[in-house]
């Protein structure tokens, strides 16, 4: 089992999504210990955003290219690489703004390219990531979950299963900003979610 793990808070060192990432990612290690990991995380090692710079170099052909072009595609080869050698994602996703980080989005732009991860078709775009399980850790200051303002979920789920990816499970830590007590309710209710979804 490869698993790959996203971390996309802009707080590295104090991140509940991040935190509650690794508790999901070491959870499936105990169901197999010799699965490999790999961390990317964005907070440390932001991918650059999807500019016009960007989509030139990805619209240049590989052997017109300038340097800084290819290294921009190179950049974005490396984490296509990452997902496609991914049995499992487990995505630590904050809420920013009732939306996802700026940094995950970046991830995202880089990962989704035509004829690579998906691809059109006469029956319309087919996502090339199959066979993949995907965790979401999502952390929330407020309770938004299964309410209109939770724009994260519908965005995902539908990028993700663009991508081919629809094997999707979410584990919410919510209300972390309503006191100490609610964060630790959230918490002990983010490991029971951990627990069932990832059976001992």
């Amino acid at each position: 089992m490869n698993i790959l793990q996203i971390n996309s808070s802009s707080r590295p060192d104090a991140s509940h999504s991040s935190r509650l990432a690794a508790t999901i990612v070491e959870r499936l290690r105990t169901q197999q210990l010799d699965a490999t990991v790999t961390v990317r995380d964005l907070g440390r090692a932001p991918l650059g955003e999807l500019d016009e710079p960007a989509l030139q170099a990805l619209f240049t052909p590989a052997e017109q290219r300038t340097a800084e072009q290819a290294a921009r595609v190179a950049a974005d080869d490396a984490v296509i690489a990452e997902i496609q050698a991914a049995d499992v994602l487990v995505l630590g996703v904050p809420m920013y703004n009732f939306g996802v980080p700026a940094q995950l989005k970046n991830w995202i732009d880089a990962i989704a390219r035509a004829k690579v991860t998906f691809a059109y078709t006469e029956k319309g775009p087919v996502g090339l990531l199959t066979g993949k399980k995907v965790y979401v850790a999502l952390t929330r200051g407020g309770l938004y979950r299964n309410t209109p303002a939770d724009t994260q979920v519908p965005y995902l789920k539908t990028v993700l299963a663009f991508l081919g990816m629809t094997d999707v499970q979410f584990v919410y830590v919510e209300g972390i900003a309503l006191g100490p007590q609610a964060e630790q309710e959230a918490l002990a209710s983010a490991q029971a979610q951990i627990e069932e979804v990832i059976p001992a």
